[in-house]
Formats: C-alpha cells, structure tokens, sequence
C-alpha cells in the first residue's frame, strides 16, 4: 500500500476543528434546501462556519437571504444566516447531523436549545411527491437549564431567491387564510431563460400555518428584523413599494409565539420554501415542434395554493417517510462501511436535486400522465440537459433508489433521436444546450464524444431492462440500439484521437478505457438482442467481443504484466478503468477476472493523500470514479482504500463549495464542479 495511504480513515476526523458535535462529519456545504437545479439552498460551511456565520448560497455560491432569530425571555438570538441589525446575540451552535434527507442543527440560544431541521425530501418511488419543489424547515425549542422560558421564533427569505441579478425589479404578495403565503417573482419574467444559473421566470413562495400565535411582515431587511428583536412580533403589514432585490432588500418574514417553552419540546414550527414555475422545460418532438412541459405535480393540483397547503399537511408524514428512507440508505451503506455509509448520505440530495419530472398536456388541455419524461441539468459544468455522459456517472442512485427513474431520464434522448432529427450516426451527447431548453441537436453540433455516448446509452438501457424487467425501450428502440453498436463495432477497439466524459483532461487516442466502454456497449447489445429473440444478433455481437477481448487486452496491458495502460503503447501510463464497472453491473463478464485482480494490486501502489489520480497525465481526480473502481477492486482493504479517500476529501473543510466531483490527489483542492449529480455514482457499491 502506498505510503502516502495512512489511516485515511480516521484522519479526517480531525482535518477540521469545530466547537460543535458533528454527525457523521462535517461537509463542505450542508445541504437545507435541496429540491430541484431552482431550489438548491447550502450553507458554505467549510472548516467550521455555524449555521448563523454565514448566508445561504445558491449552489453557484450567490446569496440566498434566509435569516432566522429566537427570542428567549426578551434576548433575541440569531440562528440561521448572517444579518446585521443591532440587538441580537449570536446563538451558538451545539451539533450537526445530516442524513440522506435531513440536515438537523442544534443551536443554543441562552437557556433553551433550538432545533433547526431542513428536510429536502427524496421520494424516489412517488413521482408526484418528488416533483414537488417545495423543501421544509422545522423549529422546535426546548429548555436546557430546567426552567420555564418564554419563547418566540421567526424565519424570513430574501428576493434574491428568484433572480440572479440583484438589479432585477420584483414584486410580491401575501395571502392570508389557512395556510399564511409569501410569493416574489420578478416584474419582468423571462421565459426558459436563465441568469447566472437562477432561473428568471416562475415566483418563489414562503409558507407557514396560520394561527393566532403567528404574525407576518414585508419590508426592508433591517426593520423588518428590528420589528422582531425589539418586539418579538410582526406587524402584520406589507409593504407595497414594489422595488430592484438589492434596493433596501425587501424581507418576507414570519413570526410564532411558541408561549412558554420548559423541558419537553416545543410542537415544531413549519416552514415551507419552494420555487414554482409553468411551463418549465421545452422539448423538441418531432418536426422541429418545441413541446412545453409542466412540472408532474400540476396534474394533481389546480393551483400553487392548493400545493402548498397539503405541503404543509404533509410535513409529519413526509418527516417519517424521509426517516424510513434514510434509514435504509445508511443500513445498506454501512454494510460496506461506516465512512462509505456517509459519503452516499451527503450525495443523496445533491443527485436528486438536479432533476424535474414533467407531463405535457393533450390536445383537449387535459394532462397526459402517460407522458414522463425526466430532466437533468448538468449542474456547474455546461448546464446542458440530460446529458449522457452526467447521467451515467449518476446512474447508480437511479438504479439503487427507483429503476424506473431511469427509464424517464433515457426516454427523452431516445424519443429525440429516434425522430431522425439528430444528424449523426452515434449517440447525441445531451438534449439541449441550455437547461431548461431541450431543444436538441438538429445540426449536429453537440459535443463529440461519440464512442463514450454509445457505450453509455446501450450500457443504461440494458441495466435499465435487467433491474425493471421492463423490455418497452429495447423493443421500440431497437433500430436506434443497433446503429450505436454498429458504430461501436467499427470504432471502438482501436478508438480514434477523441475525448472521453472526462473531457477537462484532453483528447487521447487508443484511449484503453474508451475502447473498455466500447466492448462492453456491443456485449449489451448481443444480451439485448436474445431478450429480444434476436438469435442472429445475439451471436454475432457476441463473437466479436470474443475477438476484441484478447486483442484489446494485448494492445492494452502494459508489458511487466502489472496494469492497463492509459492508451495504447504509453508503458508507463496508467489510468482508473472505472469502465468495467458496466462488465459487473451488467454480468456481461466480458474481461476475466485476472484484469480486475491487476488493477486492485495496481492502485494500492499509486495512491496519493486523497486518492488515485485520474490517469497519469495528471494528478487529479474524480470521487464518482474512485467509488465506481472501489465496487469492482477484488479485496476490500483496497475498496475500501477508494472509499476512505474520497470520505477524507469529503471532510477535510478545505473548501465551503457544495460537494465537487474533482478534486487533486496531494492536497483535497477542489477544481472547478460543484453540487453535480455524478454524485449519485458514489452508491455504486448498492447498484451491484
């Protein structure tokens, strides 16, 4: 084992030093509201920020004002964000624990402890629920000292929750009823358009149950806070002086008079924060049409009201289904180790929240609830939508938490292309250039990566059909399954000069695990075709991945017998072959099991502080291919040598970004990705 490699799995624990407990360590950027690429709230925590030292981030790192004060027997404390307004002490945080679901800090305010929850919920097997792109935060206060202390709690959002631009004109309203609503939106709304990644059209809305004991107020951040610390109650007013987001920073806030407050806890106070929109995306079908596309919850709900009102009924419910699921997660990933167990735990939200399920309408305006199609943004890269090579790396997550979320990810990309708008004889690379505009590739111009696109999708359809048992893709989209082999056929044991998913690194020809990719891909297509009766197919796919095999191997291991090389003929280089990770998943069985002892033996010499370099050109790396070559490494001290380097860099609080896929081996620096959906390849383990 590489001498760089010591106790990686207990070093991390003291890579940071904070005052506070913190379970199962403290990331980068705590996850508190994580729903969708529009509702993506963390706090920029790094080497020890509290839960009040700094303001939520948009996940680019943009602020999201979010602020939140107790009052404890007349002493006001701040609890949540960073304002400034003179007469609040700063609470002092206790702990912090997240899960799969859950974010949950303890601050203590004087003589009662506060507990502040944020639930994203992940509800992988009800499309309704998950499309709903709400997030709740939960107050409850206890006292700490044994005594009786009178006790009021309040919580407001900014306007620069709708916008990326802080120039940008809003407006507002509040409803008042069952259910007490703020709603912003921009003035001037610009559809299917974004700016600096928030999206510039749709309203954000801040929800709380309505009783005697709440109070409400919009207005300027600083009276608006000052109402509060000075009073311990909202007037109940709204300012109507409709004005720019930077522009005396109009606040829309609640308040709850929690009463006395002594050892037993207080009935958690909710709130509900979300951002709405119609139509959300549009999809290019047949004949150049762009189709707009509702997010899946409107089928069910008439208005946004309406939504937030069982929302908000939902929370105890949704608060037990978030626990069964976390539970589960941490029982399956624990069964592998407790530091793999919180890794996936803080990568669960973030794969999730870059999707949005959609239906289209009928020509009679009714819904079509035969219609899914899921959506993905590739978050801090290129934005695009659905792009193959993010959804792969990501595939796991899908796979281990609902299959058929990834049959309504592929469908899209299949029905796209299977139009015959979509020029080349490979695999597109995404849907569209620019979220939320999957407005395809008619010209052809998409990025190049055409041996790893077809590998891809012929890879996700096969794993797709043997985890569903659902045969619907490789029966409609067979033509399309056979011109991608075809092209893979020709293409992929010597691959030309081209660039991989790992584009950041250069192009490269003889790329051996593209050609990998490539062998796999026309192995799928033989198992595709038996399923599909197709006899002929079947063995003549199959027979020349038997003579691929030995010639790739041969072209590929370097000549003392120790590694795959990186490319053909370059001894001394060397790379992370995550691709056979597909050979696995799938049972293709393509490569013997002498390959994969090689490389476990390999590794264990080349790790760096943090992990395996990528390939030799370069001594970064990526933390969804160091866990995808953690699942097929054949002991586990060297498993488990993948999994507790990316658990080091995951909590060494050198950075306060939303978790980043890329990241060098020597220091834990963090290059440019953050919050990527590559994330969800970290249960790769659990998709096995």
């Amino acid at each position: 084992m590489g001498a760089n490699f010591l106790s990686l799995a207990t070093s991390a624990l003291t890579a940071s030093s904070v005052s506070w407990n913190a379970t199962p360590f403290n990331p980068a950027s705590v996850p508190l509201a994580v729903r969708t690429p529009y509702l993506s709230a963390w706090l920029p925590q790094g080497a020890g920020t509290a839960l009040n030292g700094a303001w939520p981030q948009f996940w680019t790192g943009s602020t999201l004002g979010w602020a939140g004060y107790i009052r404890v027997d007349g002493a006001t404390y701040t609890f949540l964000g960073d304002p400034v307004v003179p007469g609040a002490k700063s609470a002092v945080q206790k702990s912090l624990e997240f899960t799969s679901t859950q974010s949950i800090f303890v601050m203590t305010a004087g003589p009662v402890d506060i507990n502040v929850n944020f639930l994203s919920p992940v509800e992988p097997t009800d499309f309704l629920k998950q499309s709903i792109p709400f997030s709740y935060l939960a107050l409850s206060a206890v006292s700490n000292d044994g005594g009786s202390h009178t006790v009021s709690v309040y919580t407001d959002i900014s306007a620069e929750w709708v916008s990326g631009d802080d120039s940008l004109t809003v407006n507002w309203t509040t409803t008042t009823g069952n259910i007490l609503t703020h709603q912003v939106m921009l003035e001037n709304q610009e559809l299917y358009t974004e700016h600096n990644d928030h999206i510039q059209h749709g309203a954000a809305y801040y929800s709380t149950q309505n009783s005697s004991s709440v109070t409400y107020q919009t207005g300027q951040d600083a009276i608006v806070r000052a109402q509060f610390i000075n009073n311990g109650v909202l007037a109940n007013t709204e300012d109507i002086n409709f004005r720019a987001v930077s522009n005396d920073w109009p606040v829309f806030a609640f308040a709850h008079d929690l009463g006395t407050v002594s050892t037993t806890a207080s009935v958690p106070v909710i709130y509900t924060v979300g951002h709405v929109r119609d139509p959300a995306i549009q999809y290019i079908v047949a004949n150049d049409v762009y189709q707009p596309r509702s997010i899946y919850f409107w089928s069910a709900y008439s208005s946004v009201a309406d939504l937030i009102s069982d929302f908000v009924g939902d929370y105890f419910a949704a608060l037990g289904r978030a626990q069964a699921f976390d539970r589960k997660v941490q029982s399956d990933a624990s069964a592998i180790s407790s530091n793999y167990a919180a890794v996936v735990a803080l990568s669960v939200r973030q794969a999730f929240g870059a999707l949005e399920f959609t239906l289209s309408k009928k020509s009679d305006g009714s819904w079509n609830a035969d219609d899914i199609l899921i959506f993905l943004k590739e978050i801090s890269s290129d934005g695009n939508v659905n792009t193959v090579d993010v959804m792969m790396p990501a595939w796991p997550i899908f796979l281990y938490a609902n299959p058929p979320l990834a049959k309504y990810l592929l469908l899209g990309l299949l029905e796209y292309q299977a139009t015959g708008q979509y020029p080349n004889a490979w695999a597109a690379h995404d849907l569209g250039k620019s979220y939320p505009n999957a407005t395809g590739h008619n010209a052809g111009k998409d990025e190049a990566m055409p041996l790893e696109e077809c590998g891809n999708m012929l890879i996700m359809v096969l794993s797709y059909t043997q985890k569903s048992y659902d045969t619907s893709l490789i029966t409609q989209y067979t033509d399309l399954l056979n011109q991608w082999t075809g092209y893979l056929i020709a293409e992929a044991l010597i691959p030309t000069n081209q660039i991989s998913t790992d584009d950041f690194a250069g192009a490269l020809a003889n790329q051996t695990n593209l050609a990998i990719k490539g062998v796999i891909g026309i192995q799928a297509m033989s198992i595709i075709s038996g399923i599909l009766g197709d006899t002929v197919n079947q063995q003549n796919y199959s027979s020349i991945v038997q003579r691929y095999v030995p010639q790739l191997l041969d072209y590929a291991t370097s000549s003392d017998g120790l590694h795959l090389t990186l490319n053909y003929g370059n001894e001394s280089s060397w790379g992370l072959s995550y691709n056979l990770y597909a050979d696995k998943l799938l049972g293709t069985n393509v490569f013997p099991e002498s390959v994969y002892d090689m490389q476990t033996a390999w590794y264990a010499t080349v790790v760096n502080t943090y992990g395996v370099p990528l390939d030799t050109r370069h001594t970064y790396t990526k933390s969804d291919w160091e866990l995808w070559t953690a699942a097929i490494m054949t002991n586990t001290a060297t498993r488990d040598m993948f999994i507790d380097s990316v658990y080091k860099y995951a909590a060494d609080g050198e950075s306060n970004k939303p978790l980043g896929d890329w990241y060098e081996t020597y220091d834990g620096t963090v290059y440019g990705f953050r919050a990527r959906p590559v994330v969800g390849g970290h249960l790769a383990l659990l998709a096995l």
